[in-house]
């Protein structure tokens, strides 16, 4: 049987087309392009450009970050911190970051405004080709509805112009142009359309987590402690899920609230009041007042545990958001958007480097099982923790307890933000790794 060759690169076409320059996107475009790939990678906005984010990042995500070789210090702008300070029950517990030789010990904070275009320009330095306020409009098929393509739709210069000087958001549309590639990636974020018009849609079975956040100028914005508060009320109940306050040290801080789709009022509650309501038990001196928020009150999904599935499908790779993966336990987003860029990158480097194309296929399938080894068990976790503190009396009992054990909530820690090691951590490192282990996978 005759082997059927991947087709020939036309001088406009891409090895590899990523829709979205979101963390997992710039990320997977930045580690293609290292490994000599020829890669289109489209965002539909322009830079810079606001998410609604809590703008916190862990020890995962910082490893990421020095891995692309970005400038984490703080005369660079990065706000550092010790660890996370945890506040319930009438308890308050300062959490240092663990200190192991996979993971460094201090978390950071930045606006995902100068974030984002930092791993973009990573991305662009790196080889990657990137285009900016393109909006990707759809797939483009081949005769076995494999994407071999994009169809997308840049913005016009003169309104590019207008909307600089304006301020305006709006976008006037210029002719829709086709890009071609051998791959493409879906880094369009929790929506996806890309995704859907493949055919690809949300999962039931999966948790999803819903945030609201805005700005306050605030004395507080140089807290060198994330701070999270555990008792989160409506009023009258108990919520799964906690608020926020990041200092961002810029005069400012980001203060928000998460909330889980196993919660009765999830979808029925109005977030924005809610974060308001419980602001106006904060102390005054605070600065948490609506004189001083800075920004409006915006709100994002939290797509959960591989809420989009399967990863791979007809020469179409998901990431981030779009895959759904954001930490079940803990609502963090960033670093996973990371880590699965560049998984992402591995895996689609190495097809690409297969002589034809039935064997760049079979490498291509691969990425969903690197996806399950890297975190399907740890999200099956995650699942089973999601349900369980959706029952309030369970979740009140549980933070009412656990606040007064430090070495329990400091064994949480490590568990929730995914910051164990087997290999030179404690006892309660081992545990986490025996209880991955001994999970299910997340199918």
């Amino acid at each position: 049987m005759t082997q059927q060759h991947a087709p020939t690169r036309r001088d406009d076409d891409a090895d590899v087309i990523v829709v979205g320059a979101g963390p997992s996107g710039s990320t997977a475009a930045y580690y293609l392009a290292q490994a000599g790939l020829n890669v289109l990678l489209i965002e539909k906005s322009r830079f810079p450009r606001d998410k609604v984010c809590g703008d916190g990042l862990t020890p995962r995500a910082v490893k990421s970050l020095i891995a692309m070789g970005v400038d984490v210090s703080e005369e660079a702008g990065w706000l550092r911190n010790k660890g996370l300070r945890v506040i319930a029950a009438g308890v308050r517990l300062e959490l240092d970051w663990p200190e192991l030789s996979s993971w460094p010990g201090y978390g950071l904070v930045r606006p995902r405004s100068s974030l984002d275009e930092q791993l973009a320009r990573r991305a662009q330095a790196a080889g990657a080709k990137l285009l900016e306020g393109t909006t990707v409009t759809g797939p483009v098929l081949d005769d076995n509805g494999r994407i071999v393509g994009v169809e997308a739709t840049p913005e016009t210069e003169e309104k590019s112009k207008s909307r600089s000087r304006s301020g305006n958001a709006e976008r006037a549309a210029g002719a829709s142009v086709t890009y071609r590639a051998r791959a493409v990636v879906a880094a369009d974020g929790n929506s996806s359309r890309l995704s859907v018009a493949m055919g690809l849609a949300k999962r039931d079975d999966r948790p999803m987590g819903v945030a609201v956040r805005t700005y306050y100028t605030s004395p507080r914005h140089d807290d060198d402690y994330l701070e999270s508060w555990l008792d989160l009320w409506d009023g009258k109940r108990l919520l799964p899920g906690y608020g926020w306050i990041f200092g961002m040290g810029d005069g400012t801080s980001n203060v928000g609230l998460g909330m889980l789709n196993t919660s009765e009022a999830f979808g029925k509650t109005d977030y924005r009041e809610l974060l308001k309501r419980w602001l106006k038990s904060m102390p005054e001196e605070w600065g948490y007042v609506e004189e001083n928020r800075t920004e409006p009150i915006r709100g994002a999904a939290l797509p959960m545990g591989f809420n989009r599935t399967p990863q791979y499908h007809k020469g179409l790779l998901l990431a981030g958001d779009a895959a759904g993966m954001v930490n079940p336990f803990n609502g963090e987003g960033i670093a996973y958007a990371m880590e699965s860029g560049e998984l992402l990158a591995r895996v689609v480097a190495q097809a690409m480097a297969r002589p034809t194309r039935a064997e760049t296929e079979r490498v291509l399938r691969t990425y969903p099982e690197e996806l399950q080894a890297a975190y399907g068990r740890y999200y099956t976790l995650g699942r089973v923790f999601v349900e369980l503190i959706g029952r309030p009396k369970l979740m009140r009992y549980a933070t009412s307890r656990g606040m007064h054990h430090p070495q329990l909530m400091r064994f949480a820690l490590k568990l929730l933000a995914n910051l164990s090691d087997p290999r030179d951590g404690d006892a309660s490192d081992r545990i986490i790794s025996v209880m991955t282990r001994l999970a299910p996978s997340s199918r």
